[in-house]
C-alpha cells in the first residue's frame, strides 16, 4: 500500500470515528441503520460532498455558473466511458474530459464573439452526446449507471479518496484564495486593477468545480450534482446578505441534505442520490417562504405593511 493511500485511510477511519460519536446521539432508530461499515462510508461521503458542494455552490450562485455546472457534470460522462473501456478508475477520465470541456468553453468565450452561454451550450451538448455514444457501444451499461445516479451506499474505497482529497483541496485553495476568490466573484475588473491574475482564478475556480463534481458522482451521480452545486447556495443567499456567514449556511445546507437525504433513502428504499437533492430542494423552498428578510412571507408582510401606512 502506498504511503499517501495509507495515510488517506487512516484519515478516513479517524474522521468515521468523529461521525459515529455524533450518530450515539441519534435516536435507537435513526443511528441502527449506521451500525454497518458500508453506511458508515456513505455517511462519511455524503458529508464530505455536501461540505465541499456547499462551498463552491456559493461561487457557482453568485457567478451566475449553473449552466457551467451543468455543462462540467454532463461533459464527464465520455471520460467515465472511455475509463471503463480502458479499465481506468473512472475519476481520472471525467476530470480529463471536464477539464477540457471546461477550458474549451472558456478559450471559445474569449477568443471568438460566442457569449458565454452558447459556449456552454455547444461543448457540453457535444460531449454528453460522445458519451451516449460510446455508453451504447459498450456491451453491458449497468454499472456505468450508478455513475449517472449515484450510489453512495456502494461507495469504494478509492472513490471515499478522492472525495477526501477534493475536499482537502477545495478547503485549502478557498482558505489560501480566499479574498482574491471574493473581489473576483463581485468584481471581476476590481480584483485585475489591484494585480490579481483573473485569468488564473477563473480557471482555477473551473478546475476545482470539476474536481468537485468528479468527486461526487458516485454519490449522487452525473445527473443530481448539479442541483448540489446550485441548491445549497441558493438557499444561503435567501438567508443572508454577507458572504462568510453564506459561506457556512451553505455547507450546513449540503451536509445537512446529504445526511438526512441517505438515511431517507434507507428507511424508505429509494434512490440517494435523488432523496439527497429532494431534502435540499425542500430546504430552498423552506428558505423561500420563510426567510426573514427575502423570504416571500416576509416581503408580502412589508407590503401589506407599507399600504396600510400609506392609507393611513
Amino acid at each position: 500500500m502506498l504511503p499517501l493511500e495509507s495515510l488517506a485511510l487512516g484519515t478516513i477511519d479517524a474522521l468515521t470515528a468523529l461521525l459515529m460519536l455524533a450518530v450515539d446521539l441519534l435516536p435507537e432508530n435513526l443511528a441502527a441503520p449506521f451500525e454497518y461499515r458500508f453506511m458508515q462510508r456513505a455517511l462519511l461521503t455524503s458529508v464530505l460532498v455536501g461540505a465541499i458542494c456547499g462551498l463552491l455552490s456559493c461561487y457557482v450562485v453568485l457567478k451566475r455558473w449553473s449552466l457551467l455546472g451543468d455543462a462540467i457534470s454532463h461533459a464527464v460522462l465520455p471520460g467515465v466511458a472511455i475509463a471503463y473501456l480502458l479499465g481506468w478508475p473512472f475519476f481520472i477520465g471525467a476530470f480529463i474530459t471536464g477539464a477540457l470541456t471546461s477550458l474549451g468553453i472558456g478559450a471559445i468565450e474569449r477568443h471568438t464573439r460566442i457569449k458565454s452561454d452558447a459556449a456552454m451550450g455547444l461543448m457540453f451538448t457535444a460531449a454528453f452526446a460522445l458519451g451516449i455514444v460510446i455508453i451504447s457501444k459498450i456491451a453491458t451499461s449497468t454499472h456505468l449507471l450508478h455513475i449517472l445516479f449515484g450510489n453512495v451506499l456502494g461507495v469504494k474505497d478509492s472513490a471515499l479518496i478522492l472525495t477526501l482529497l477534493a475536499s482537502v483541496v477545495t478547503l485549502l485553495a478557498i482558505w489560501l484564495a480566499y479574498r482574491p476568490l471574493l473581489l473576483y466573484t463581485f468584481d471581476p475588473q476590481q480584483a485585475q486593477a489591484l494585480g490579481f491574475n483573473t485569468g488564473a482564478i477563473h480557471y482555477g475556480l473551473i478546475l476545482l468545480l470539476t474536481l468537485t463534481i468528479v468527486a461526487s458522482l458516485e454519490t449522487v451521480g452525473i445527473i443530481l450534482v448539479v442541483a448540489m452545486l446550485i441548491t445549497p447556495g441558493a438557499t444561503a443567499h435567501l438567508l443572508t446578505d454577507r458572504f462568510p456567514r453564506m459561506l457556512a449556511i451553505s455547507v450546513g445546507v449540503g451536509v445537512t441534505s446529504a445526511v438526512v437525504g441517505l438515511v431517507l433513502s434507507v428507511k424508505l428504499d429509494v434512490a440517494s442520490g435523488g432523496a439527497i437533492v429532494l431534502v435540499a430542494s425542500a430546504l430552498f423552498l423552506v428558505a423561500l417562504l420563510a426567510a426573514p428578510k427575502h423570504g416571500l412571507v416576509a416581503r408580502h408582510w412589508r407590503r401589506w405593511r407599507l399600504n396600510q401606512t400609506s392609507q393611513t
